[in-house]
């Protein structure tokens, strides 16, 4: 396992291969900065304390230990990122068509994860973590509860922005322009250009990382930002390693020894998709088997200089609507264009399969992702609910949320959101229950029951398993929820549910009469 650290060359003794004189592998290694955080905080705390540490220079191997660095150095970098001078953009991406039905009456960011959390928080966390606090959304369909959130966490959640501030930017019909609607990741930012330039140029902005809301991981914002001045970049791409199945669903990048791009293929296929396969052996220090990765792909995170964005959107390619369709594979050739390597945990989560295994994949133990670090939490609205009540219940590999309420129940490898209600005899296995967004008292739940009506949550000695529960869903008693014909897809809306990739979606608000068989 190797280490790169950002050092100077004659900060360090023996064992370091300087670079130039090792393998290929480890020059690119090193011009690309790998990103894996916790590995580069310790090594950085081993040569320079709680310093900063100098621009790239050589490479740790795994026989260095505590005291082989015995000497401190001062920092080589000329230029520090200061995150007061760093905007974010975070997109809201389109209509969600992948998340359906999860996103039929919401905003792919504003989809629930984790059981507490709306996937919009991950980007908004990872900025306030990073320090970043110039924050701007880009909004547009089914938008109300995305604009909601956001204003009862970060608006009136309590949270200091100091210099900063959070501002949300819905699609907007221009007197020149009939059509509101963004038309691409270019385009939402360019319709609100005269809103952002005055802005950053008030607040003296150098740098813009744009995010998008659909993914699922943890990184400090300020590091690729810092390997973006290092480099002198124009843009800067935030890249993961892939394996094949999965290469297509994205922007593949290739690049040389020095970092630089030289290619970018917006979710090639067949010959195409060959021809983007790069040698990942540099990542063996992070990857058990680099093999199964051969392809780099965009993971649509993007620091570009204030003036490259405003000459790029406004000026050189003022038609083109999208990055990465349409920009990228052409700036790749008129500007410095910079790939850094993530290598710590990263989900795309937009579509129902992906999304359906990475909140299981949080009850795993040890989980691959905790939403949980004291010193990078994740934040989302406070909602000042009680604890949960659980009576004789068997629970195993299980998330449970707060204000929950359970009784003789069994819940296994399962996400269960908050306010969620299950009866005597409930069973729940490989399932995710978002929860509800309200409380019905035990006296309206017994008056609907008595009603013949289902009150929300599930009732008693109802069986699901391999199923997503949206929220305030009502599913009444003795229901079995199985796709036990492995149906595919299917599409029930009047009966409340689809299926996508085999996995039955219950819908928001949806009633599942008692006795129903699925």
């Amino acid at each position: 396992m190797q280490f790169m650290m950002p050092l100077d060359t004659n900060a360090c003794a023996q064992p370091i291969r300087r670079a130039g004189e090792g393998a290929g592998t480890e020059r690119l290694m090193e011009r690309l900065n790998i990103g894996g955080m916790t590995q580069e905080k310790a090594l950085r705390k081993r040569c320079f304390g709680d310093g900063v540490a100098g621009t790239a220079r050589c490479v740790f191997t795994s026989d260095a230990d505590g005291d082989t660095v015995h000497l401190r150095t001062q920092s080589s970098r000329k230029n520090y990122a200061d995150a007061s001078f760093v905007s974010a953009v975070i997109l809201g991406g389109g209509t969600g068509v992948q998340l359906f039905p999860l996103t039929s009456t919401r905003a792919t960011p504003a989809v629930p994860v984790g059981g507490c959390y709306r996937l919009i928080d991950i980007p908004m966390s990872n900025c306030f973590n990073s320090g970043i606090n110039k924050i701007f959304v880009m909004t547009q369909f089914n938008s109300a509860s995305l604009n909601r959130h956001i204003h009862r966490t970060y608006l009136g959640g309590g949270i200091n922005f100091t210099d900063g501030s959070v501002q949300v930017l819905a699609a907007t019909q221009m007197p020149e322009e009939p059509a509101g609607w963004f038309e691409g990741t270019a385009d939402a930012i360019r319709k609100f250009m005269w809103i952002l330039e005055d802005y950053y140029n008030q607040n003296d902005i150098e740098h813009i990382i744009i995010l998008c809301g659909d993914q699922l991981y943890r990184m400090n914002y300020m590091e690729l930002v810092q390997k973006h001045v290092d480099d002198g970049a124009d843009i800067t791409i935030s890249c993961a390693p892939v394996d094949r199945s999965r290469a297509s669903d994205y922007g593949l990048v290739n690049f040389d020894n020095s970092g630089r791009v030289i290619q970018f293929f917006e979710k090639p296929e067949g010959a195409d998709l060959e021809s983007m396969k790069v040698d990942t052996s540099f990542l063996s220090y992070a990857m058990d088997d680099t093999q199964k990765y051969p392809y780099i792909a965009s993971m649509g995170i993007y620091v570009l200089k204030k003036d490259v964005l405003l000459d790029i959107l406004k000026s050189k390619y003022a038609q083109l609507r999208d990055f990465g369709s349409e920009i990228l594979p052409r700036a790749v050739l008129e500007h410095n264009v910079k790939a850094c390597v993530f290598t710590e945990y990263w989900e795309d989560i937009g579509t129902i399969k992906s999304f359906f295994n990475a909140n299981l994949a949080l009850t795993e133990q040890p989980p691959k992702f905790e939403f949980y670090d004291p010193k990078t939490p994740f934040f989302t609205s406070p909602r000042y609910l009680p604890p949960t009540k659980l009576e004789k219940c068997k629970i195993k590999d299980a998330i449970i949320s707060d204000g929950c309420s359970f009784s003789e129940c069994t819940i296994e490898h399962s996400v269960i959101g908050i306010c969620s209600r299950l009866s005597i005899g409930c069973e729940l296995k490989d399932t995710m229950m978002m929860g509800a967004d309200l409380y019905e008292t035990e006296e309206e739940t017994s008056k609907l029951l008595l009603e013949g009506k289902v009150p929300i949550g599930i009732g008693e000695n109802t069986k699901i398993r391999n199923c997503i529960i949206d929220m305030n869903a009502r599913i009444g008693r003795n229901v079995v929820i199985a796709n036990a014909e492995g149906v595919q897809e299917a599409d029930h809306p009047e009966e409340g549910y689809y299926i996508r990739s085999g996995i039955v979606v219950i819908l928001k608000n949806a009633i599942i009469k008692d006795g129903t068989i699925m």
